[in-house]
């Protein structure tokens, strides 16, 4: 009786051993999908050190991605299934602020081991004034340092550079020579920044790809071995990684040899990356999404909270709503008309009458739609869920699956203040 109740008691152990070992790896490639450049001070850098072989095994056979971990640092070197997909990026950056963001780089790549913010701004600006690069900042206005800065706390988020004394609104505010801030760069965290194939200093100017595109599809363009086994490799990464990068992925969006390799294998697809990832496969005709059920594994949750996440919802239930109505009509496989821009601003300006006392301030201001319509549909494009075409605002397939219930009205504890609630649900 002892030895059995033994051996049950050992079964047992290490079951619970495999479940957890399973939901660590879980957690390690969750955190790696959204935080492809991770520091020692990350709370899931320990665990990623510790599943460090067999991460790197499954993103190389999933997904191609190459994986780095040491001692100052992981690095998941993703490359997009789509380089055209200009819905991608840092929040609130644009193509200047990429620009600064990369001169930065280059200064820090040629740096001492510490550096001022000041310091940085003046080297920035000998690089910024280079002919070729048909730039111009300078760092007079407080916009700019501003845009300097917003760059530098970018590099701090990802651990590039580490504060060791000073601030930087300071900096912004004043600009004097006592307003500034003292960094430590790291190195091995700053050599991790470009996921990039090749180089773009490898190009010499006669040979450099010519438009952005090109430029982009050179960098991260991959050897594909010339054989049926090496083609249907590199659909299978194609197709993995935009299951775990995009919210959605559409047939339509496929070449031919694309789409027949989608069909045949999507559901074991699917099965090995939600297992991984811990994410629900959802198969339609139109295409496929793996979804996140706890919403952390997004740039843009929907639904969520806040005055730009109730109006995408709002704009969202407009246009699925006409979307039914189509279908309804018997008008399913007809090209769809959209909506334009200035029509979703005047139903926001309509719904503001209802909703907009729970809006922020700023939101319920005379023509303040027109901003909130330009960020509803900001928000509904990286979603995948509708696409500016020819003028319109057309909604995507996936979009048929939201509808609003009634808004739940919550009174804050201590506070007269009343937030409205969306209730999501499937259709």
């Amino acid at each position: 009786m002892t030895a059995t109740n033994g051996s049950n008691d050992s079964r047992g152990i290490g079951l619970l051993q495999q479940r957890f070992r399973r939901e660590e790896f879980r957690a390690c490639v969750r955190a790696l999908l959204m935080t492809p450049l991770i520091g020692p001070a990350h709370e899931d850098f320990a665990v990623i050190r510790r599943q460090a072989e067999s991460l790197r095994e499954w993103f190389s056979r999933e997904t191609g991605w190459i994986l780095q971990v040491e001692r100052e640092g992981a690095r998941l070197y993703k490359r997009p299934g789509d380089v055209t997909d200009a819905m991608r990026g840092l929040p609130g950056y644009d193509r200047r602020r990429y620009v600064l963001l990369s001169l930065a780089c280059a200064v820090l790549e040629r740096a001492d081991p510490q550096i001022t913010l000041r310091l940085l701004g003046e080297r920035l600006l000998e690089l910024a004034a280079e002919p070729m690069l048909d730039f111009t900042f300078v760092l007079e206005a407080q916009h700019e340092r501003r845009e300097l800065v917003s760059v530098c706390r970018t590099l701090l988020s990802l651990g590039v550079l580490h504060r060791v004394a000073g601030d930087e609104e300071t900096f912004v505010q004043a600009g004097g020579d006592q307003a500034d801030a003292l960094y430590d760069v790291q190195r091995r965290m700053l050599a991790g920044m470009l996921a990039a194939v090749r180089g773009p200093s490898t190009w010499s100017p006669e040979e450099a790809p010519k438009t952005l595109e090109e430029r982009l599809r050179a960098l991260v363009g991959e050897h594909v071995a010339d054989s049926e086994e090496g083609r249907r490799t590199a659909l299978r990464h194609q197709l993995a990684r935009r299951l775990l990068d995009d919210p959605v992925v559409y047939v339509e969006t496929l070449d031919t040899e694309a789409r027949a390799y989608f069909f045949n294998q999507r559901g074991a697809m699917a099965a090995r990356l939600c297992e991984a990832a811990g994410l629900v496969a959802e198969q339609r005709a139109e295409g496929l999404a793996l979804v996140d059920e706890a919403g952390v594994l997004t740039d843009v949750a929907m639904p969520a909270e806040g005055t730009d996440a109730h109006v995408t919802l709002l704009v969202a239930e407009h246009l699925a709503t006409g979307q039914r109505q189509r279908r309804a009509d018997g008008a399913g496989t007809a090209p769809a008309t959209g909506m334009r821009e200035h029509d979703i601003a005047d139903f926001l300006h309509e719904a503001k009458g209802r909703y907009g006392r729970y809006w922020r301030k700023s939101a319920r201001e005379p023509g303040a739609e027109r901003e909130l319509a330009t960020i509803a549909i900001d928000r509904l494009e990286k979603l995948r869920l509708a696409v500016r075409m020819a003028g319109f605002i057309q909604p995507l397939p996936a979009l048929a699956r939201f509808a609003l219930g009634e808004a739940e009205i919550r009174e804050s504890r201590g506070a007269s203040t009343r937030a409205a609630g969306l209730r999501l649900e499937s259709t």
